[in-house]
């Protein structure tokens, strides 16, 4: 969920005169040295949402002052209201849940684009990100910093440190930053802020007041370093693996607005598990990042979508083929990364510069000969390098260009990859309209003779008000290909579209937001230029006064559907017409002790020669116990009965079937904050789907139908299709932060898999199944400690002074 999202412009900016301080005060959440009795004010709070220019009362007033000196800049809020009316679930970092929030946002360069952002809960918890209109709010950069909060008889009140170290801004002697203040009220989702905001239009950077006064700053050397010891046990079918790791994570200041971040030894045992699905269909299935170094101050990197950080230690490029008296005796899914390294920051004047730069190991599979008992081992990836140079000048406070290069080098005649990108994102000057223009070329080097592609967007659309629309067109060749870095699920279309949307910035008699979009696209292959298929697509969003937010999507392949993917084919297309998808979905208030969410979708198919019919349902409480424990649980059931799609290729003959799939997830998570720097986390999820085709099989025809010609049953295919797929897992962890920046974690895994054909059998019979296979016990333990070069500089300072 994006907190602050993209928003707008203002003619008049408030401004806040910051004091210096000989005596820093004390962060406890007491406001009662003499540098605040004698600061600048900010007040008069206005709201934006749900409601824009409503002044705040009396009785919730927000007073903000401000001071600073050479090590950092201190903020003391007093946030009045009612104590039995705060909100004030705690939670883990970053996690905003059921609470009341204050949050100071920065701008150094007051460029209108580049905002760090600094958040507290009223229970105490931090929250912190970096924010710009392209990329949003990224939650997954942590800087460390000192917050306190107190709860007193007519309000409570937020006291911050923010060390220089965790800003980049300019050496001059007079300095005037972009500066904004936030207050939340969870119980009804008002949001008030110091310098007003129109939503209708623009950016949020470009609303926010000015802060002056900072005279005299030097940036510090900013030097963090995060040395960790770890260690993991693994286990599973009586066979234990143990491993010890000793490693160092860095942050550099190269200058004073570029910063160096590298993970020399890197450690990343304590990833979360992907939440595996079985995969019928022609593209690839990919997960989410949960490596902290490859989330975290990755703006720059994100442009163009070129980069897709999984595709770094993801598994091997290379295969190896087998004879019929071989098997592997090792093959790895995975590949060790040695180190990796950012070097991303921005001028005063918007020019901004991102390298990043992985290498991974040499990784081997181990190949056994079953007729004469010898081994051999084959390199399935060798030593790779990953790079990645980023060229991004903004301009107006709200448009961009942008040069981006990605490139993949693997040693020896594995295949080489380098793409190239050019983007444009210009709005106007009273950020009414933007034009959006991509254009990237791929270029693969194999073992055949290089492979060159080309990909490229122009989009425009008025983008203010309450009725907005635009219109664009995209198109990839048949050889544009950005896999070996980025992510790309196909390529070869050439599609245009045109949208429509409306919303309300004023809450109505009943409804505090809502929306409506509507989308139609139109499709061809690239190469050739042929007609793939039209497709409509209906949004509509709703929330009312009290917190019940309702909505419905509805899409349609209208008319006939050329699906060129799914026969796996070159030039082969499956044919359908009229698909239709039909989704529904209520959540109602999550301030209330339970709460839920409920979701309904259904698929059909306007077509006389075919009878699918899909339908889903998702149910999904929770029960908020008290401030300390959540509880989370949601079950999904799908059906989709007579179901058409590819089974193998026999020959020259497309195989496909018609097939009846059941799918169940069930996922529990369980947290418990003790206090703002000590909580347990529970997960965990139980996926299974059957598949059974009854021994309904088609070769598909030449003109996209399905044909009974040749007689095939699925024991006489090479591979049964049907399927039987269940997958658990189990993460119970324990975080605790014991100083600040650093933190001790424990973690416990387990995990099952089960795959066959047995598709008769149930989700209880296959569950038992399951639970008979061996199960994989994980354990891992990680201490990182957090030292800053400064601290440890004054330290010694200290010492040789007594």
């Amino acid at each position: 969920m994006t907190l602050l999202s993209t928003l707008c412009w203002s003619q008049s900016k408030k401004s806040l005169t910051i004091s210096r301080t000989s005596t820093p005060p004390k962060i406890d959440g007491i406001l009662n040295e003499t540098i605040w009795q004698k600061a600048d004010q900010a007040k008069d709070f206005v709201q934006f949402r749900p409601e824009m220019d409503v002044v705040e009362a009396d009785s919730i007033k927000t007073i903000v002052k401000m001071a600073y000196d050479d090590n950092a800049i201190y903020v003391g809020a007093y946030l009045y209201d009612d104590p039995k009316d705060i909100m004030k679930q705690l939670t883990s970092r970053d996690n905003f849940g059921q609470s009341d929030f204050f949050g100071v946002i920065f701008n150094p360069n007051n460029d209108g684009q580049n905002d760090t952002e600094f958040f507290v809960f009223s229970s105490g918890t931090q929250a912190d990100a970096l924010q710009s209109p392209s990329n949003g709010e990224d939650f997954s950069w942590n800087a460390v910093w000192d917050s306190a909060v107190k709860i007193v008889s007519d309000g409570w009140i937020v006291e911050m440190k923010i060390p220089y170290r965790c800003l980049r801004f300019s050496n001059t002697n007079v300095q005037e930053w972009g500066l904004q203040f936030h207050r939340h009220f969870r119980r009804d989702r008002t949001q008030y802020t110091w310098n007003p905001i129109d939503p209708s239009k623009g950016n949020i950077g470009l609303y926010h007041g000015v802060l002056r006064g900072l005279e005299n700053i030097d940036p510090p050397v900013r030097l963090s370093l995060y040395p960790f010891t770890s260690g993991l046990l693994n286990t599973i079918d009586g066979q234990t693996d143990t491993d010890i790791n000793i490693g160092l994570d860095l942050k550099y200041g190269i200058s004073e607005n570029f910063t160096l971040d590298a993970t020399l030894i890197p450690d990343f045992s304590q990833a979360g598990f992907d939440d595996v699905e079985l995969n019928l269909g022609p593209f690839e299935q990919t997960f989410s990042e949960q490596r902290q170094f490859f989330t975290e101050g990755v703006d720059l990197f994100n442009k163009g979508n070129l980069f897709f950080s999984r595709r770094i230690g993801n598994g091997p490029s290379g295969d190896i083929s087998l004879n019929d008296d071989e098997e592997y005796v090792h093959n790895p899914s995975t590949v060790k990364v040695l180190n990796a390294l950012k070097i991303s920051g921005r001028t005063k004047k918007g020019l901004g510069i991102g390298v990043f730069n992985a290498i991974t190991e040499k990784t081997t599979a181990t190949v056994k000969n079953n007729t004469d008992g010898s081994t051999r081992i084959e390199t399935v990836e060798p030593l790779a390098n990953y790079s990645i140079l980023v060229i991004d000048k903004q301009f107006n406070q709200n448009s961009s260009v942008s040069l981006i290069n990605t490139n993949v080098t693997r040693a020896g005649h594995f295949r080489d990859a380098n793409v190239t990108g050019l983007l444009a994102d210009i709005s106007n000057k009273r950020n009414t309209y933007n034009i959006d223009g991509q254009l990237k070329m791929s270029r693969l080097n194999l073992t055949d003779g290089d492979q060159v592609g080309y990909n490229y967007l122009v989009s425009a659309r008025k983008s203010h008000g309450n009725m907005r629309y635009g219109a664009y067109h995209v198109y990839a060749d048949n050889k544009y290909d950005i896999n070996d870095l980025g992510l790309i699920r196909r390529n070869n279309y050439s599609n245009y579209g045109a949208f429509a949307s409306y919303r309300i910035f004023k809450p109505t008699k009943r409804l505090n937001r809502h929306s409506i979009a509507v989308e139609l696209n139109h499709r061809y292959l690239a190469v050739p230029n042929v007609y793939t298929g039209t497709e409509l697509e209906l949004d509509y969003f709703a929330q009312t006064r009290k917190i019940f937010t309702y909505g419905f999507d509805f899409e349609m392949d209208m008319g006939n559907r050329y699906d060129y993917f799914e026969p796996r084919t070159e030039g082969r297309y499956f044919l359908y017409k009229n698909k239709t998808e039909v989704s529904a979905w209520i959540s109602t208030n999550f301030n209330k002790r339970f709460a839920f969410n409920i979701n309904l979708g259904t698929e059909t198919y306007f077509d006389d020669s075919r009878d699918t019919r899909k339908y889903g349902i998702n149910f999904s409480p929770r029960f908020r116990l008290n401030d300390h424990l959540l509880l989370r649980y949601s079950t999904e059931y799908v059906k989709a009965d007579k179901d058409i799609g590819y089974t193998d290729k026999v020959d020259d003959a497309i195989i496909f079937g018609i097939r009846n799939q059941k799918e169940i997830t069930n996922t529990l998570s369980a947290d418990y904050s003790f206090n703002p720097f000590q909580s347990l986390s529970l997960k965990f999820r139980n996926y299974w789907s059957g598949v059974d085709y009854h021994n309904n099989l088609f070769v598909l025809a030449d003109n996209g139908t399905l044909s009974r010609e040749g007689v095939y049953t699925a024991s006489g295919l090479e591979n049964d299709p049907n399927i039987n797929f269940n997958t658990w897992n189990l993460d119970f962890s324990y975080s605790w932060q014991f100083a600040p920046g650093s933190f001790i974690t424990a973690l416990y895994r387990n995990r099952l898999f089960y795959e066959n054909d047995d598709s008769d059998k149930g989700f209880s019979e296959s569950l038992n199944l399951l639970l008979d296979q061996p199960i994989q016990h994980t354990f891992s333990l990680r201490i990182q400690y957090f030292i800053d070069y400064n601290e440890v500089k004054k330290l010694f300072k200290n010492k040789n002074n007594s």
